[in-house]
């Protein structure tokens, strides 16, 4: 099964489970779902109606709570961690996971000691072993531990959820990628019509060369039949000549 389909099934269990709680009820939901170490994306539980209803509540620190893991950081995290509940290891460990998917999305290369820094890993060892066992194995990144410079190479990142107001420059951003994509299928549509032009006239060429090879052979093959067949003097013939303007 793969990490998608896994995925998708993960949110729908917790988005009915969210469905069936009211208030203070949700806590273990909440708990659950931001323990749950191969769950990735919150905003389906966000949206369940029973969730919603926490804002402005006695109880409203479970929906701030989603929404750090839905958008924040580890380090942001630290700076409210006051008016949220605190976390267990296992919220803590998928927090820094999800910390590491929020650098990736704009950088390619993350250096070891900003990584230990934001994450509060003291030592590289500790790092690469979190980024291979937790992060990598887990499928959530890919990519090449370069340990002469430092640093983590990014080919692969799972997407988050969508942040607040980050919407609009997502339809931005992929309004000018189709409006790229457009003008290369015009470009790659011209090169091929100058492709078949430039075939079509190399192959008149070819056709006149070969034109012009078979008349030359034809011209040559005359030539050599008219020499062929031009008559001679006999040795005979040239013999009785010769006597008879002797007598």
């Amino acid at each position: 099964m793969d990490t998608e389909q896994k995925q998708a099934e993960y949110i729908d269990y917790f988005v009915m489970k969210a469905s069936n709680f009211n208030g203070s009820a949700l806590a273990d939901v909440v708990a659950e779902a931001t323990s749950h170490p191969s769950l990735f994306a919150f905003s389906e539980i966000l949206s369940v109606p029973n969730v919603l209803e926490l804002e402005g509540t006695s109880n409203a620190i479970l929906l701030d709570l989603l929404r750090m893991f839905a958008h924040g950081t580890w380090s942001e995290y630290k700076c409210i961690a006051s008016r949220l509940p605190p976390l267990v290891p296992d919220q803590i460990l998928k927090l820094k996971k999800l910390t590491v998917l929020t650098l990736a999305e704009t950088n390619k290369v993350l250096p070891y000691d900003a990584l230990m820094k934001e994450l509060d890993i003291s030592n590289v060892r500790e790092l690469e072993d979190f980024l291979i066992n937790d992060c990598m194995c887990l499928g959530i990144v890919r990519g090449k531990l370069d340990q002469l410079q430092r640093c983590f190479e990014v080919h692969f990142a799972a997407g988050r959820d969508l942040r607040p107001g980050q919407l609009g420059s997502m339809i931005q951003t992929l309004a000018n990628w189709l409006s790229i994509s457009d003008n290369l299928l015009i470009s790659i549509r011209e090169k091929l019509k100058w492709a078949d032009t430039m075939s079509e006239v190399d192959r008149k060429h070819r056709k006149d060369v070969e034109e012009r090879v078979e008349d030359v052979k034809k011209t040559l093959s005359h030539k050599k039949l008219r020499t062929v067949s031009r008559p001679t003097c006999s040795t005979e013939g040239t013999k009785r000549s010769f006597l008879n303007t002797v007598e």
